[in-house]
């Protein structure tokens, strides 16, 4: 894609930029730009949307999983991430910061610029098509960069991946399935980028597959669309089909769901509200941006108030089934491969979070391989003796590195 043509980005650019007061900044800036783009001629905002869209064409073709464009942050380059690794794209010279935020507010609705103004932030779902009969989805993150637009697009997978590709024991797959477990709190855990969407995917059409039921899906923003199969499968996406998670929570009680899928368990409201529906009798999944089972234990209780700790804690213990906690590791192969903590909530595990004795589930993750439980630095000592990890990517992404450099120094005859 060396081919993109920045003089004929410019030529498209320069009329709107001539209209904006060479006085504006902050917020009058942004507003000024908002109110060109609104009144330019349709034929420009195609041609400038096709812009980006060359840019995301480009981002499919060469495997990479992220964008990022605009702001100072990018020094005027467009980066993408391609195997973990983020490089910027070869260009003749670099994109002024004008002229980014432009390409960048003409995507926007003005319903969502009002959002980005106010917030400084908006998270959305953005489409192109790729060929007459396939469109590519994308996560939107634009936010301000010392008073310019930066942007982060990623790539949405349409592929779904099987449920055996997740490598889980029985015991796991019939806590995640509505089939044999009615109700109950699964969560999917992992830093950002750590693969937690595609993996909460695949469980929600192992469902959709199996079972006859209605499935309530809230995101922010709605990435991969499950087409229904013996399922209804509604995606209600923040901002636009409803004002937030708690929100969209504790209206799904009232559309007679089976299973209900809380795209991210951000604040005390969301993570209270989730464990009353799923005590309600509702099968419950949700992510949250920690990197083991008992770290996402030990959040869900701290973010509650003390006087609630001991209350969220039994409750917590009554109704949590499964955490599948994942990082993606860089492979010997020059890709990435999924390592995972499983922890079964069994009655020893809900005894711990009730007692407030977290600190003893580890043990019970390292004893409880026949009940389909492991740690972190199991998986990852198993991926290392199957040739797929380094022993420096092991130690890197263990999360106990004591337990992990014993578990690597431990023969095997």
């Amino acid at each position: 894609m060396a081919a993109i043509d920045l003089d004929k980005i410019s030529g498209l650019i320069q009329p709107i930029i001539d209209r904006i007061p060479k006085t504006a900044r902050g917020s009058e800036l942004h507003q000024r730009i908002g109110d060109l783009i609104e009144d330019a001629d349709i034929s420009l905002r195609v041609d400038l949307k096709e812009v980006l869209d060359s840019l995301l064409i480009n981002m499919i073709r060469i495997n990479a999983s992220d964008i990022d464009v605009g702001g100072p942050g990018c020094a005027g380059k467009i980066w993408y991430r391609v195997f973990g690794d983020k490089n910027p794209l070869k260009l003749s010279k670099k994109i002024p910061f004008l002229e980014t935020d432009i390409l960048l507010h003409n995507i926007l609705l003005a319903s969502q610029r009002k959002n980005l103004l106010l917030n400084k932030n908006l998270d959305f779902s953005y489409s192109i098509n790729v060929s007459k009969n396939k469109t590519q989805r994308f996560r939107a993150d634009m936010y301000f960069d010392l008073d310019h637009l930066g942007l982060n697009m990623r790539k949405i997978d349409n592929m779904i991946r099987p449920f055996k590709s997740l490598g889980v024991h029985s015991e796991v797959a019939k806590a995640v399935s509505l089939k044999y477990y009615k109700y109950g709190l699964t969560l999917v855990t992992g830093i950002t980028g750590s693969g937690k969407s595609s993996t909460l995917d695949t469980i929600i059409d192992a469902n959709n597959r199996t079972v006859d039921a209605h499935i309530v899906i809230i995101a922010s923003p709605v990435e991969l669309i499950h087409e229904p199969i013996r399922c209804v499968v509604r995606h209600r996406e923040i901002g636009s089909d409803v004002h937030s998670f708690k929100d969209g929570a504790i209206q799904a009680l009232r559309q007679d769901p089976d299973i209900i899928v809380i795209g991210e368990l951000r604040d005390p409201e969301t993570i209270m509200t989730a464990l009353e529906i799923t005590d309600s009798g509702h099968k419950t999944f949700g992510t949250l941006h920690t990197s083991s089972a008992m770290e996402s234990i030990e959040r869900i209780l701290g973010e509650m108030p003390a006087e609630e700790q001991n209350r969220v804690r039994s409750r917590l213990a009554d109704v949590l089934t499964c955490v599948i906690s994942q990082k993606l590791v860089p492979s010997l192969d020059g890709k990435r491969v999924l390592a995972k903590e499983v922890l079964i909530a069994n009655s020893s595990v809900r005894a711990a979070i009730r007692n407030n004795n977290v600190g003893e589930i580890y043990q019970m993750l390292m004893e409880g391989r026949e009940k389909g439980m492991n740690t972190m630095e199991q998986d990852l000592k198993r991926l290392f003796d199957e040739g797929k990890i380094s022993k420096e990517s092991a130690l890197n992404h263990s999360n106990n590195k004591t337990k992990m450099v014993q578990l690597l120094s431990e023969v095997n005859y």
